[in-house]
């Protein structure tokens, strides 16, 4: 294959989409971000009475027509919309070349989901129950499975690439950025669309995480239901969206004269081999991944010029995480901005990570960090710097992101100023 141009193995990202509880578009959510507003609220796709927790962050501009063909958008998962419609806003901001049948050639996709298609397998397990085997969707295995997030995007623009999936729970999205970064440096694609998506806002996952007693029970207050590194939090707040990011060679995206929005250096995950839900105390695991990511990319502590935090609000996830920071960054992590997004958009599960990875390179391209609204009440065991409450005027050149999943799985991904 002969593309005109030697592949260099670095990474630059040239594209961004994002589908979020504060807008569908980078330039609509993320201004409402900075602005510390909220996008929490009851859940209203469905009968909540019932349930312990009966809020979350709903995507509300999203319609699945606008994205995909009819007859597909009446059948299809909303995972998979979300899927797409992040891929197609990345590829047209990357003015990626889809008319180059050989740049495609070595163009892949890696988007991951923590779940899958949620709705479609209920609504096709009650159709067995109900109406009997025969009525059962053809269509419910392709459109259940995670990996058709990847495979439906790559199908829809003709990326021939490596087309792959990571199920990581909810470090999947960053873990799929990760991969598809190796997958280039290696040499295996020149370019890779990547990212996360979960839509978990069904009967089914909020019966799962309410019974767990995981989520925040604030539902007479859903705006500030979701409070990281609060003394008063109670549980996360189930999210849903999708973010995606184009990933290219420099040696590609200086040929084509690509706005190299930066670069991502560093990468590193780890295993807590400690429970199935709950994360290391300690946070052992955590502190591994950071450290690793930090050697991956050549760089020492004081690099770092943001954290976008993990942060979930549960009582467990935020002290252990705090005390995994000040392992890895010593007394240089109280110079540090960390913030935790999920306080204003929820948990996005396999998503989460993906969407906090744009948020970061939107906060390196503008110089400001996002709050963590609702941090009213400090806990004593989080006591570092979490931009509490209002966005922040900071240039940096380096920001790296925390994602932690059920099973023990811990990732974090740096990218820096190009």
């Amino acid at each position: 294959m002969n593309l005109g141009f030697e592949p260099s193995g670095r990474v630059v990202v040239t594209g961004l989409g994002a589908v979020t509880p504060l807008g569908t578009g980078i330039d609509t959510f993320w201004p409402r971000m900075l602005a510390g507003e909220n996008g929490i609220g009851p859940v209203t796709c469905f009968d909540v009475s019932e349930y312990s927790t009966r809020i979350g962050a709903e995507v509300k501009d999203f319609q699945m027509e606008d994205w995909l063909d009819a007859r597909d958008a009446r059948r299809m998962d909303r995972v998979l919309g979300f899927s797409v419609a992040a891929a197609r806003m990345a590829l047209e901001m990357a003015g990626f070349p889809l008319d180059d049948e050989e740049v495609k050639l070595e163009t892949g996709v890696m988007i991951g989901s923590g779940i899958g298609g949620l709705s479609v397998m209920s609504e096709q397990t009650k159709n067995l129950f109900t109406k009997g085997p025969s009525r059962v969707s053809p269509f419910l295995v392709p459109y259940m499975i995670p990996d058709m997030c990847s495979g439906l995007t790559s199908i829809l623009f003709g990326l021939k690439g490596p087309n792959s999936c990571v199920v990581t729970a909810c470090a999947t999205g960053v873990n799929a950025i990760g991969d598809a970064y190796h997958i280039i440096k290696r040499g295996d694609a020149v370019a890779m669309v990547a990212g996360g998506a979960e839509a978990p806002i069904t009967p089914i996952g909020m019966s799962g995480f309410s019974s767990m007693r995981a989520m925040s029970t604030r539902n007479d207050d859903p705006a500030r239901a979701s409070r990281p590194f609060d003394k008063d939090r109670d549980g996360f707040v189930i999210g849903e969206g999708a973010g995606v990011l184009i990933l290219e060679d420099l040696a590609l995206a200086q040929k084509r004269g690509a706005k190299i929005l930066a670069e991502i250096v560093g990468y590193g995950m780890s295993g807590d081999a400690y429970h199935i839900t709950a994360t290391d105390p300690n946070g052992d695991g955590a502190r591994r991944a950071m450290t690793k990511a930090l050697k991956s990319a050549g760089m020492q502590p004081e690099d770092i010029g943001y954290i976008n935090a993990h942060g979930t609000s549960t009582p467990y996830n935020d002290p252990s995480e705090t005390k995994a920071i000040k392992s890895v960054f010593g007394e240089a992590a109280y110079g540090i901005p960390v913030s935790s997004t999920k306080s204003s958009i929820g948990h996005l599960l396999g998503g989460a990570g993906a969407v906090e990875t744009v948020i970061c390179l939107l906060a390196l391209r503008d110089g400001k960090v996002p709050p963590t609204i609702n941090l009213e009440t400090p806990d004593p065991e989080c006591d570092l710097d979490y931009v509490p409450n209002a966005s922040r005027d900071h240039a940096f050149k380096a920001a790296l992101t925390n994602s932690f999943g059920f099973g023990g799985h811990n990732a974090s991904l740096i990218v820096k100023a190009f």
